[in-house]
């Protein structure tokens, strides 16, 4: 595989729209943290942000959000192109998605410096705090202590709410507030459970034209036959 596929230029899709993503008191520093560049030139290592988050609190879609702003070549730790050389580092704005152990230390380095010198360039999303990496350069070392950071919780019940409402209108449902309260109790606090189980009711109403009701969500969550007794939803 060529280093041009491995380079994913990121591309407009409804997966990550900025629209799509819901904001509440739980996640609105990081929302601001990105919406404000150009403009991270007040931390000690100008240029460079690092969103920190629990698998399934949304960094992803954080990181591709400024990375379509900033028309920013994406990377993840999953690409075999993570672990190139310097040599083939692309000019211009990038994120770095997963990024914990997805770089050489010099690879790292190299674009921790860039970014400081012409600011507001590099992205970078991890499940622990950068100071936490295990890394070999002790400049590397301190680089990431000192650099930007904001913490993504996993989201809160409005996040969740809002997304479920968002997954269910992508598909033309119309979820009730009965149907996603419910879901909010049931499933867990991750956008892509979130994505899974609207897929999963979506799918399962399609044969016979069922409505997305609570009742039908309960028969996929819990494995209940169509014949439970409806007072159960109450």
């Amino acid at each position: 595989m060529s280093l041009a596929q491995l380079q994913l230029k990121l591309q407009p899709q409804s997966l990550w729209r900025r629209e799509d993503f819901s904001v509440s008191p739980a996640n609105a520093e990081a929302v601001q943290a990105i919406d404000s560049w150009p403009d991270w030139t007040a931390a000690a290592v100008p240029g460079v942000l690092a969103v920190v988050g629990p698998s399934g609190s949304g960094k992803t879609h954080l990181g591709q959000i400024w990375a379509h702003r900033a028309q920013a070549t994406v990377f993840s730790a999953t690409d075999p192109a993570a672990q190139m050389g310097l040599a083939a580092i692309p000019e211009g704005p990038l994120f770095v998605d997963d990024a914990e152990g997805a770089l050489e230390d010099e690879v790292l380095f190299h674009l921790i410096t860039r970014a400081s010198a012409r600011g507001g360039d590099l992205l970078l999303t991890a499940t622990r705090l950068p100071a936490a990496w295990e890394v070999r350069l002790p400049d590397l070392k301190s680089r990431l202590k000192a650099m930007a950071v904001v913490e993504l919780p996993l989201p809160d019940d409005l996040i969740l709410i809002s997304a479920l409402r968002s997954l269910f209108r992508e598909r033309n449902i119309k979820a009730s507030d009965d149907l996603l309260a419910y879901l909010v109790r049931r499933i867990g606090r991750s956008i892509p459970e979130a994505r899974q189980i609207v897929e999963k009711l979506d799918e399962a109403s399609l044969p016979d034209q069922k409505p997305v009701t609570r009742s039908l969500a309960r028969q996929i969550l819990d494995g209940e036959p169509e014949t439970e007794p409806l007072f159960r939803d109450l």
